[in-house]
């Protein structure tokens, strides 16, 4: 299991801090932000001068990649098309040059002064991973909550522990550790929760600190009733990737219940033997349970594909 703390950071010495940021790659996905992108970039490049910067353009209609280009020290990548969040981030992380990386959104809903708690655990060797834990201060959505919230159960049976914020987008991460798993990332919004689990589930040391999210300014791209069907597409994904065995069980358990009391109840009412019907569900459930345990080889597989090579595979591309 990782170990998980909550960070409070002082601000170290300007030195120490500037050498850990030289160390340090932000990755900006964006889409369609041409109101936020400049003074969002803008703010980081004066906190953190010697980070490097890199945006990703994903398939914008409007000025984003012109406006993020007038930021000084910016690296701009342009995908021609929308191809999604995760997608964006995963072209950031194969970029990166640096051992530290971290995830900063472009809406203006994350503050400069936060990445400071996240990025020093990881870069003192104290953390694998280090997430954000939005406090009560910070913007929501309450159309959401309900999506959210389940979400969040269900991942924390599948962790088998409490996850304090499972999807927030501002994270820094140690690159080497982050790459091996870029094949599990999706290529949409939930790239944030799955490396989450990814982080937890493999045992790494992951940490939290308090962030306080804005307002963001402008429309979400996340629409509510699209995006309710994708959560629930990510929570069948997440038990299939992360807990294969024990999702299968469960349908194999009900099928299989299910068939014993149908025959049951046709061999002390009607006084035959067991009913074809009953046979073929139970069979069912049985095939069910089997498919589950390959399942399980097939993910763990997937999880540890990268996990004994060396870093330096990993440290640069």
């Amino acid at each position: 299991m990782s170990h998980m703390h909550l960070y409070e950071a002082n601000n170290p010495a300007d030195e120490q801090w500037q050498e850990i940021t030289k160390d340090l790659t932000i990755i900006v996905p964006a889409y369609n932000e041409e109101e936020n992108i400049q003074p969002c970039l803008q703010r980081v490049r004066d906190e953190l001068p010697y980070a490097s910067l890199i945006v990703i353009n994903d398939g914008s209609t409007d000025a984003t990649a012109e406006r993020a280009e007038a930021v000084e020290g910016a690296v701009v990548v342009r995908h021609t098309r929308n191809r999604g969040y995760g997608a964006a981030l995963k072209t950031g992380i194969r970029m990166t040059t640096t051992p530290y990386v971290l995830w900063f959104d472009a809406d203006g809903q994350h503050r400069v002064e936060d990445i400071l708690g996240l990025v020093l655990p990881v870069a003192q060797q104290e953390a694998d991973a280090m997430l954000g834990q939005r406090t009560k201060a910070s913007a929501f959505s309450v159309k959401r909550m309900p999506g959210k919230w389940l979400l969040k159960i269900v991942s924390q049976v599948v962790a088998r522990q409490r996850i304090p914020d499972l999807n927030c987008g501002l994270r820094c991460f140690r690159t080497s550790v982050i790459r091996r798993y870029l094949h599990l990332l999706p290529d949409g919004f939930s790239a944030s929760a799955t490396s989450t689990l990814v982080m937890i589930r493999r045992g790494y040391r992951v940490g939290f600190s308090p962030i306080t999210a804005e307002k963001r300014v402008g429309n979400s791209t996340v629409r509510i009733v699209r995006d309710g069907l994708k959560t629930l597409s990510l929570i069948m994904r997440i038990m299939l990737l992360f807990d294969a065995l024990r999702f299968f069980t469960a349908c194999a358990l009900v099928q299989m219940v299910a068939a014993l009391a149908y025959s049951l109840y046709k061999i002390t009412t009607v006084g035959w033997g067991i009913p074809p019907l009953g046979a073929l569900v139970f069979t069912s459930g049985m095939l069910t349970f089997f498919m589950g345990m390959i399942s399980a080889q097939i993910s763990e597989m997937r999880q540890e594909r990268f996990e004994f090579m060396p870093d330096a595979l990993f440290d640069e591309e």
